[in-house]
């Protein structure tokens, strides 16, 4: 009897660990978000890849969400993203902070005076891949969703101050399958969901034609998968200058981890804004822009295939408008990546 016991006691420890042992290995390694290739701005594309002070972007609560305490309209924009097609590998793939579709809408946004609501598809993978003699195959399946709150505001007592906060909830899944063998036995399979909370914190300070903007992504980050733990986000920082007149910005930032391995990138932009009024059918004036925007930014500028191009542009008319920003690495045109935005005023 003394010995049965003995072994239950055992076994009631050591299950848990030995369940444990079982399970496959999480192929989510990564979970660097907050980089230039997810980046939802096509304006921010245009002027170098970020955009920490440039207040008149729809899409400001991605890099800044100070900057939404300047905003006074209210306005949904969406972006779209289309890519050149390339062939990666299954690693390259399932790895690389988890890169998104090669064409996909990348962010939906409500924005109010000194408010922002978002959804934004964070990671989002289908791969799947045989080996060349059938001998073995892999199914990768990864989505995480992010809903995003953003505020901003100011104190009378520090006007040329704005502070902005955005607040993430995220949910997502991963369905992971591979088998190999004559039989195409199952090696691994993995069916997990996985939740959690983030936030940013973003600053701007603004004097006369200068203005400063700094942002922290993911200070304090919390995913949970169902049966494999926790993780945190990277979190990144970023620090952003410009010098503007009415028509002319130039724009010059600085993006990189908080912790771990080094990985800083360097931007700069331009903007020339061109504006006229016409009259509509009613007999009113209407207001238009066209804005050229250019820029560059890369962590090493020791040759042109080190540094990334960037081009856009944006024409707004009455409470339309549309933006696109390419970016290609040492100017093949043919390699660009393509961001498109399109936004109605309400009011």
């Amino acid at each position: 009897m003394q010995k049965n016991k003995l072994l239950l006691a055992l076994l009631l420890v050591a299950g848990p660990g030995l369940g444990a042992q079982t399970l496959p290995s999480l192929p989510v390694q990564d979970y660097d978000y907050h980089i230039t290739e997810n980046i939802v701005s096509p304006i921010a594309l245009g002027l170098g890849g970020l955009n920490l002070t440039f207040g008149g972007d729809y899409f400001t609560s991605y890099d800044n969400p100070a900057l939404l305490a300047e905003n006074t309209a209210t306005a949904f924009a969406t972006s779209f993203r289309l890519k050149s097609e390339e062939t990666l590998g299954f690693a390259e793939l399932v790895s690389a902070s988890n890169l998104l579709k090669d064409k996909q809408f990348m962010y939906f946004n409500l924005i109010t005076k000194s408010a922002a609501w978002s959804y934004q598809p964070v990671a989002s993978v289908h791969v799947s891949q045989q080996a060349a003699n059938y001998s073995s195959s892999e199914y990768y399946d990864y989505q995480l969703d992010k809903l995003q709150l953003s505020l901003a505001g100011t104190d009378d007592r520090f006007p040329k101050l704005a502070g902005g906060l955005s607040l993430k909830y995220l949910t997502g899944r991963l369905v992971y399958l591979k088998e190999s063998g004559p039989d195409m036995e199952r090696v691994a399979f993995i069916d997990n969901k996985v939740k959690g909370v983030s936030g940013d914190l973003g600053l701007t300070w603004t004097e006369e034609n200068v203005k400063w903007g700094a942002c922290v992504y993911d200070v304090l980050s919390y995913l949970r998968w169902e049966d494999y733990g926790s993780e945190s986000l990277q979190r990144r920082a970023a620090l952003g200058f410009q010098w503007s007149t009415d028509n002319l910005a130039l724009l010059a930032g600085v993006q990189g981890k908080v912790s771990g391995k080094p990985g800083s990138t360097y931007h700069f932009g331009l903007a020339r804004l061109w504006t006229w009024n016409s009259t509509a059918g009613s007999g009113n004036p209407v207001q238009q822009n066209l804005i050229i925007r250019a820029g560059l930014f890369s962590d090493k500028f020791d040759g042109t295939d080190n540094i990334s191009y960037t081009l856009g542009s944006g024409y707004n008319y009455n409470l339309f408008r549309f933006d696109f920003g390419l970016t290609n690495a040492g100017m093949r045109l043919r390699d660009s990546r393509y961001l498109f935005s399109v936004g109605i005023g309400i009011q």
